[in-house]
């Protein structure tokens, strides 16, 4: 097992040193490469199309986070405006109520955008790694290609010298071989890559229509909502104008000061005038 597990580890590292060997080569202008300028065009559609999605998907990710913020920053807010609100102003209930209504309002927006916008976004872009996965084991294959391909010419050059038709022939297979597996990837690519760049004008027409909607429902409805509240405190307003919640302070005698008794009304001195003549006219 242990000699078995060794062999694949040998073969692995031989297999890199030789890709990096056929690397340094083409960069260096040595050897010559395989060029498919079809293929690098849909290439770059799809790294562009990947690097905007991905922006997209990070972006929208923010957008809810802030959204579901201000869904919890409006709810305590509107508990507030409801606590200061007293239950014997006018439109008491009814401001309860719209309260408990924006707060649907924004339940509903958060979770549209959460499950309508933002789960078929993920889904959308976990599709673009594993496709770089293909595009990547395509590059392999196609830097083994040419590895064998040069191999291949080697061999053929030399065995007009040498006559080693058992090694050509080795090499024959291995570069057919190597041409096959590459051939296959590279084909699928092709028809992959162009299916899924087209694919995103259909994608994004839904998904940003689905977002749009749900952004003017909610718009729409809430200020509805505002506007009910505006009514409220307008009523209550006019109501307070009138002097409806105005408190009133009783009328009481003011206590005398320096200790003197206050002076007697006018009422009293008409009593003690009375009271005077009476006794005068007994008298004499």
């Amino acid at each position: 097992m242990s000699e078995s597990k060794g062999a694949l580890i040998a073969k692995s590292v031989q297999k890199h040193a030789g890709r990096a060997k056929e690397k340094l080569l083409q960069n260096l202008g040595k050897v010559d490469r395989t060029l498919d300028d079809i293929f690098e065009e849909h290439l770059q559609n799809f790294n562009r199309q990947h690097q905007q999605a991905t922006r997209l998907q990070k972006e929208f990710n923010n957008y809810i986070r802030c959204i579901r913020a201000v869904q919890t920053a409006s709810k305590s807010l509107m508990e507030a405006i409801t606590e200061v609100y007293e239950s014997g102003w006018s439109g008491h209930d009814l401001l309860y109520v719209q309260a408990q209504n924006m707060e649907m309002l924004w339940q509903d927006f958060s979770h549209k955008l959460g499950d309508q916008v933002l789960i078929p976004l993920n889904t959308y872009t976990n599709q673009f790694p594993e496709v770089r996965k293909k595009v990547e084991k395509r590059g392999r294959k196609l830097v083994d290609y040419d590895s064998q391909r040069h191999s291949f010419q080697n061999l053929q050059a030399n065995a007009a010298k040498r006559r080693d038709d058992v090694k050509v022939t080795k090499g024959r297979e291995q570069l057919e071989e190597a041409k096959r597996t590459y051939e296959v990837l590279n084909s699928e690519l092709h028809d992959e890559l162009p299916a899924l760049y087209d694919s995103r004008v259909l994608f994004y027409v839904h998904n940003l229509q689905t977002l749009f909607s749900a952004e003017q429902l909610f718009h729409s409805e809430s200020s509805k909502v505002f506007a009910e509240l505006e009514a409220i405190t307008d009523k209550l307003a006019t109501e307070c104008q009138r002097g409806s919640y105005t408190k009133r302070a009783n009328n009481h005698a003011l206590p005398a000061q320096n200790g003197n008794p206050p002076a007697p009304t006018d009422t009293v001195q008409s009593e003690y005038f009375i009271h005077y003549t009476i006794l005068y006219a007994t008298l004499y």
